[in-house]
C-alpha cells in the first residue's frame, strides 16, 4: 500500500509539472490542448496546482487518509470528463482515464489495508 500511495503522489508531481508549465508559458501544446487563456483555463491551472502541491505535501505527511481523499477526487473527476468533454479520443482524457485507473488500485490497497 505504501508504495502504491508514494506512485500515486509521484505520478501526480510527474504529470503536473510539465502541465502547469505549459498552461503557464503558453506552449504550443497546450494551446492546442486546453485552447487559449481564459478565465476558465486559469481556474484549471489553479486546481491542477492544488493538486500537485497537496501532493507533494503528502509525500512528508503519508497519511493514507489524506491521500484516499485526494485520490478519491481525482478518480471522479477524471472518469466524469469523457462525459464533459464528449469523447474519451481527447488525449487529456485518455490520460484521465489511465491515471484514474493507476489511483483506484491505490485507493483499493488503502481500503483493504483497513480492514
Amino acid at each position: 500500500m505504501r508504495v502504491m500511495i508514494t506512485l500515486s503522489l509521484l505520478l501526480n508531481i510527474a504529470v503536473l509539472v510539465p502541465v502547469c508549465t505549459g498552461l503557464i508559458t503558453n506552449a504550443n501544446w497546450a494551446l492546442a490542448s486546453y485552447g487559449e487563456a481564459t478565465a476558465a483555463r486559469g481556474i484549471l491551472l489553479s486546481v491542477y496546482l492544488a493538486i500537485g502541491l497537496v501532493s507533494a505535501l503528502l509525500l512528508v505527511i503519508r497519511e493514507p487518509k489524506l491521500v484516499s481523499a485526494l485520490l478519491l477526487v481525482q478518480v471522479v473527476y477524471k472518469l466524469t470528463t469523457p462525459m464533459t468533454v464528449g469523447t474519451i479520443a481527447n488525449p487529456i482524457v485518455a490520460s484521465n482515464l489511465g491515471i484514474a485507473a493507476f489511483h483506484a488500485v491505490t485507493l483499493t490497497l488503502i481500503w483493504r489495508a483497513r480492514h
